[in-house]
């Protein structure tokens, strides 16, 4: 028996919300605000253990950084008479995805909706270089808000919740305890030594796909998927690449599996994409543009030649290397979800596996400008680690007029080689940011061939 609080720290509790193996979450109320918040609170019992203590408030530190509206946020932090720590958190009012589903299956389509807002939630998680490690119906939450200023119907948004388990990736291999909710663990979650990376998220949204969208049948790991009427077919092989029981045989990020369930289900579409470890963000447009660049420009724009791609805007353009195509479009920088949207390019052999295959050579460039907050080349760069890669020292080159700053990466899985680079010229041009998966042979001889055949120009 739980006895309720009458206050915690300001607020006023109304009612227990939930109670988990760590801690308890209560409604409160802010008088002084109106406003309902919920509050976790570390459990009695494990309030002396130091280890469940800082991971307690490493969640909390963690949702105050990301300060994105797909992640839970959290107000501030507190401490109880008793010593307890408690955080204070933005109020999911609809609930959660495990309270749902026991209601009866979601229909179709607002299922096959929901999974890919909750792949787009998990994907803020892995721009940031985060693992969650407890993807599960019970932490996937859902707020309204109004759909617009003024009284009317109010929209609802998906929230994910409980990073309790997170990890950073740059530490998140060896020695992880095992944890998770069973049914949704990944099979090296199992192993205290194993790698635990982005996959093991995709592996957690495979299975709650399977729940949304799939028959309700026992199925083994790697067994075929069956799938509700309705559901179409091709969905079956997203979710089960997604659920593999190996890591390297599934989607990379949940970027990629949501790019994947686009395709399976209505054909590619201008969605963010993600390549790579930390890779950026990219919504691509249809068209495929193979144009050209000149010294001189007209309008503004760079005028165009063979064998030279330049983007919508004409505000980027880059020598294609032989036998390599183009697309263009805008990304927004990580972390700025919401806010401007940035030209770019990708150019490689085969573009459109670009963002599903690791073993696919390319490079993508973009102007970051303001997304970086005033960061320096040098600070942009070294933002960008890889989990699994052993990296190079980061070197200095300047190229047609842009001084970079590049720094390489060697991973022993299929992506190979990596360099990511970045770059400011003159003119007003902004910060460039550049990432390459060059060719295995002479790696070094191509990355400066082709950012010598970068070019920017300002807005």
């Amino acid at each position: 028996m739980v006895t309720s609080p009458v206050r915690i720290g300001s607020y006023r509790i109304e009612r227990l919300l939930g109670i988990g193996s760590f801690a308890t979450v209560w409604l409160g109320y802010d008088e002084s605000l109106d406003a309902h918040v919920a509050i976790k609170v570390l459990a009695e019992n494990w309030s002396h253990d130091l280890r469940i203590r800082e991971r307690f408030l490493d969640e909390a530190r963690l949702l105050w950084r990301l300060d994105d509206d797909r992640i839970v946020s959290v107000h501030a932090l507190g401490e109880l008479p008793d010593g307890r720590p408690y955080s204070v958190m933005a109020w999911a009012d609809g609930g959660s995805l495990r309270d749902r589903l026991a209601r009866g299956p979601i229909p179709v389509r607002q299922a096959g909706a929901l999974l890919r807002e909750i792949c787009d939630g998990v994907a803020v998680l892995h721009e940031h270089g985060i693992v969650h490690r407890d993807l599960a119906p019970g932490n996937v939450l859902f707020r309204s808000r109004p759909a617009r200023a003024g009284p009317g119907p109010r929209a609802e948004q998906v929230v994910i919740a409980d990073l309790g388990l997170a990890k950073a990736l740059a530490t998140a291999s060896g020695l992880t305890a095992r944890a998770g909710t069973p049914g949704y663990m990944a099979p090296e979650q199992d192993d205290p030594m194993a790698v635990v990376d982005r996959r093991t998220d995709v592996y957690g949204l495979g299975q709650l796909g399977v729940r949304l969208l799939g028959a309700p049948v026992r199925r083994r790991p790697d067994d075929p998927v069956r799938l509700r009427d309705g559901v179409p077919g091709k969905v079956a092989g997203v979710l089960r690449t997604a659920t593999a029981r190996r890591p390297a045989d599934r989607y990379r990020d949940a970027a990629a599996l949501r790019a994947a369930l686009d395709r399976a289900t209505a054909g590619p579409r201008t969605r963010p994409l993600a390549r790579a470890a930390t890779r950026v963000t990219m919504g691509f447009a249809a068209a495929v543009m193979v144009c050209a660049l000149t010294s001189d420009a007209v309008g503004g724009r760079f005028a165009r030649e063979p064998g030279v791609a330049v983007d919508a805007t004409g505000r980027i353009a880059v020598r294609i290397p032989d036998g390599w195509h183009a697309m263009t479009g805008r990304w927004a920088w990580p972390g700025q979800a919401g806010g401007p949207r940035y030209p770019a390019l990708l150019v490689s052999p085969d573009p459109a596996r670009w963002r599903t295959d690791e073993a696919v050579r390319g490079a993508f460039i973009s102007l970051a400008r303001d997304g970086t907050a005033g960061r320096t080349p040098a600070a942009v760069v070294a933002e960008l680690p890889h989990a699994g890669c052993t990296p190079s020292p980061v070197r200095r080159s300047r190229q047609a007029g842009i001084d970079w700053v590049i720094a390489g990466f060697s991973c022993s899985d299929r992506r190979g080689r990596l360099v990511e680079a970045a770059g400011t010229g003159s003119g007003g041009t902004g910060l460039v940011y550049v990432q390459i998966a060059p060719p295995a042979d002479n790696a070094s001889v191509f990355v400066d061939t082709l950012l010598a055949g970068v070019r920017v120009r300002p807005s």
